[in-house]
């Protein structure tokens, strides 16, 4: 494995981050192809023997389960100084806003909720999981910095926002003498580059980690035709997200098959280290140690710069999808109800 700093923090990563959203109770959230307790431990524990050392999950992922699960793991298996832990909140309710909880009290309980299911005093970096387009940008700024000066988040990091929305948080962030996001996960692939057209080059001048999630396009960019998983049968948000363009990515698809047949590796391993050639450190889910062994492999393979341009050669502008989408339609002044997915 191999480790890096993230942005703008004094935190070492390591170049895989694997992403908990697949651990926890099925019954309890919103997903049926989970891992129980058990078998969660399990990829936890040998994603640490592989060197992984940056784990994130969500207060809203299985209801709270995925942190439980995630806290009770690592305290068995590895000393809190030796991980980095992200954990992730949501917008406040319409009940929240009714009953005149500002921002600053929401932020607060969210985080007390997830430093109690992972049974920590602290997390390592706290992610705004999604644009609050009901609650002024200065209290959750403000109220992400009271974490910070508690003690209770090292630092903040942002999911799920547009260049403009991070660019001027951060800058009200550096007038107030507030923390600024030192992260942003979006939604990037090989199949995805929409964070091209303006996250990217922000990010890159400013000095702020790209650490995006679905990496694999929800195993996609992993299983070669005719191949499928739990996962791609029934995650409905997924195929929300890759279905429209399905025929079109299917060309990209089969170059990365081809080039994983040329150099003798996984197509998982081709398309992380494609990834790799672009962010900090991708979020990379787990469900079988073999996943964690591809995602390993990615960070020691090392592609060519004519091999990068095969594999983008075919690429065509998608359109926004998922909560980006959302996103579009609620700064329009539409009424939107949010959703916990990514």
């Amino acid at each position: 494995m191999k480790y890096t700093r993230l942005g703008n923090s004094d935190l070492t990563v390591s170049r895989i981050c694997l992403g908990c959203m697949g651990f926890g109770d099925a019954k309890s959230g919103q997903h049926s192809w989970t891992l129980d307790e058990s078998h969660s431990r399990e990829i936890l524990r040998y994603a640490l023997d592989r060197g992984i050392n940056f784990f994130d999950t969500a207060m809203g992922y299985q209801n709270g389960t995925s942190e439980q699960y995630v806290g009770r793991a690592l305290s068995d298996f590895a000393r809190r100084d030796e991980v980095v832990v992200a954990t992730k909140f949501i917008p406040r309710t319409q009940s929240e806003i009714q009953s005149k909880v500002s921002g600053q009290q929401h932020i607060e309980r969210c985080l007390d909720q997830s430093l109690q299911n992972l049974g920590m005093d602290y997390v390592d970096l706290y992610i705004y999981h999604m644009w609050d387009y009901n609650t002024p940008l200065y209290d959750m700024m403000d109220g992400l910095n009271r974490m910070v000066k508690a003690g209770k988040a090292r630092y903040i990091g942002i999911s799920n926002c547009f260049a403009y929305q991070l660019a001027k948080a951060n800058a009200l962030a550096e007038r107030e003498g507030f923390a600024s996001f030192v992260s942003v996960q979006g939604h990037y692939n090989l199949i995805f580059r929409e964070e091209e057209r303006e996250m990217v080059k922000l990010c890159r001048e400013d000095n702020i980690a790209l650490t995006p999630y679905s990496a694999l396009a929800g195993g996609r960019l992993s299983k070669h035709p005719g191949e499928t998983s739990k996962r791609l049968a029934e995650d409905d948000y997924a195929k929300l997200k890759y279905d429209g363009t399905a025929a079109e990515d299917q060309k990209i698809l089969e170059r990365v098959e081809a080039l994983a047949k040329k150099r003798n590796v996984t197509m998982t391993e081709i398309s992380l280290a494609w990834l790799l050639t672009k962010v900090t450190a991708p979020v990379v889910g787990a469900t079988k140690p073999h996943h964690i062994d591809g995602a390993a492999g990615a960070v020691e393979l090392t592609l060519t710069d004519g091999e990068v341009a095969y594999l983008e050669e075919l690429y065509r502008p998608h359109a926004l999808v998922g909560v980006m989408a959302q996103n579009t339609v609620e700064s329009a002044g539409d009424s939107h109800v949010w959703s916990v997915e990514k």
